[in-house]
């Protein structure tokens, strides 16, 4: 991938764009976030996307979170449409037993938050996002070989041109690097449904 193609969406301080890999340096209170339960709403967090009309493909990634550690401490994928459709999908440190593996779906200004537990060996995870038209997948892999399936979404505003790319954020009074790697975008790997039928 040619990361030329990528533009910024709140551009952050500290950060170095190379030919194949990016770093961000996280600034405290960041974060994406609408309404739901917290009642909140954070839309400060830096984006590194860019845009496409194609509407099957499939776009990985691998993110790095050597030295995060402080609660909310993230970085990941996303597709960022406006302030309030969005999604994405990231590693959340949360204290010093366990981190959240996890995905947010947001669409009209209300944000949904699906989690599971993983240690906090794990400083690396690799992200596969794809779509389908307006449906789209995100996967993720600890060795960027065997994926396993986080959600599948409807996004209300995702049908046309969209923009997708990376993001880091320290929600908290925190800061961390993130590093990406290994950008790749192809063919849709999230094969058409062949199971049962539409209801007529």
């Amino acid at each position: 991938m040619n990361l030329k193609n990528f533009r910024w969406i709140r551009e952050p301080k500290e950060y170095v764009v190379g030919d194949t890999t990016v770093k961000i340096i996280t600034e405290p209170h960041t974060d994406l976030w609408q309404r739901t339960y917290y009642h909140f709403r954070n839309d400060n967090a830096p984006v590194f996307q860019m845009e496409t009309e194609e509407k099957y493909f499939s776009f990985t990634v691998k993110a790095e979170f050597e030295n995060s550690k402080t609660r909310f401490d993230q970085c990941g994928i996303v597709m960022y449409l406006d302030s309030e459709n969005w999604l994405k999908a990231c590693v959340e440190y949360e204290n010093e037993k366990f981190q959240h593996l996890g995905s947010v779906v947001t669409n009209n200004g209300y944000s949904d938050w699906a989690t599971t537990e993983v240690p906090l060996k794990v400083k690396a995870m690799w992200y596969r996002f794809s779509r389908r038209e307006d449906d789209y997948c995100m996967e993720c892999s600890e060795d960027g070989k065997k994926y396993q399936q986080m959600r599948i979404c409807h996004m209300h505003k995702g049908g046309g041109k969209i923009q997708f790319g990376i993001f880091a954020c320290s929600a908290e009074d925190g800061s961390f690097e993130a590093k990406f790697s290994n950008f790749e975008l192809g063919e849709c790997r999230w094969l058409a449904h062949d199971g049962q039928q539409p209801d007529e």
